[in-house]
């Protein structure tokens, strides 16, 4: 076997028990670091020490990631302009904020056979999100719902 030092020194190939021997008169752990090598590779180290730095990197890693999240706002077709505005205000700060937002067209009793109503709606609603969203899925019909995604440019 190929033993590195803990101090990152080569110490040449050695039998096992030597490599062994060399571990324990340190007080330190014997790791396989490359398996597949000819011939093995193994460290002498503190493998505790070593595992809290990996879970700590990992922690760190993914403390620094941003995740999308789906945020939803609901339309109806019939909507009043104040009602548009004030979601449309919440559609901004989750675009602001980095998030996908969903836009839900509801339709109820017969409205379902004007679904160009709710295009409309969804129209001004991506005209007023034109500065800072782009469409990710275009508008659809789903049985009485019509859904829209819109993404952060």
């Amino acid at each position: 076997m190929r033993v590195i030092g803990n101090t990152g020194e080569q110490l040449g190939v050695l039998p096992v028990e030597e490599a062994l021997q060399l571990a324990r008169e340190s007080e330190l752990d014997l790791v396989e670091v490359a398996p597949l090598a000819r011939p093995p590779v193994v460290k002498i180290m503190d493998f505790g020490k070593y595992r809290y730095e990996q879970d700590k990197a990992a922690k760190a890693a993914k403390k620094k990631q941003h995740v999308i999240h789906m945020k939803e706002v609901k339309f109806r077709p019939g909507i009043s302009q104040h009602d548009f505005d004030f979601k449309v205000r919440h559609a901004r700060r989750f675009l602001g904020d980095g998030d996908k937002v969903k836009l839900t067209m509801m339709f109820r009793g017969r409205q379902v056979t004007h679904p160009e109503l709710g295009q409309e709606v969804l129209a001004r609603v991506l005209e007023e999100l034109q500065d800072l969203a782009k469409v990710e899925t275009q508008p659809k019909l789903e049985g009485r719902n019509m859904t829209m995604v819109l993404a952060p440019k």
